[in-house]
């Protein structure tokens, strides 16, 4: 497992891991547009991964060129591995949303928001089922949102406040 550098940076956070909602929206911009408002948000911020943003990005590749060049890039990336309580803790939160009626589309992000809660990380992400979440668990988050048009903003979890 890779070395993290912990650095204190954004919001107080040690590190901030960024969901591949995010990563998206960085991959495809032609413009850079985003990447540079994302980059000005978060400043020098330590960023972490987890193996679910590496397995998403690569699925969503659209010819060999670019899981080649992606995949290289992943390579040199920092992740968070998990351990074998994250399992049983992200199903319990897939589980008990279902039992109050909210749903997820998909228990990866259980997963990826059980990792961030373990490791009290900040999860930036563009992705609806994060704030689900955060409704019943105390996942530290922030939906970030950059247009064409230049607007950009983040919407924190209440429970942050």
């Amino acid at each position: 497992m890779p070395t993290i550098l912990i650095i204190r940076g954004y919001a107080g956070y040690e590190m901030i891991l960024i969901d591949t909602s995010i990563w998206i929206h960085v991959f495809r911009d032609k413009t850079q547009q985003y990447a540079q408002q994302l980059y000005k948000e978060i400043g020098e911020q330590d960023i972490v991964l987890t193996r679910f943003q590496q397995l998403e990005l690569l699925q969503g590749c659209r010819d060999e060129q670019e899981w080649s060049l992606l995949s290289r890039y992943l390579e040199g990336q920092d992740y968070l591995e998990t351990n074998p309580d994250m399992w049983r803790a992200a199903a319990r939160i897939y589980f008990d949303l279902r039992r109050q009626g909210l749903t997820v589309r998909s228990p990866i992000d259980c997963c990826i928001a059980q990792i961030a809660i373990e490791n009290r990380l900040l999860l930036l992400h563009d992705d609806r089922d994060f704030s689900t979440i955060a409704q019943l668990v105390p996942l530290q988050q922030k939906q970030w949102r950059f247009d064409a048009g230049g607007q950009h903003g983040i919407t924190t979890n209440p429970s942050l406040m």
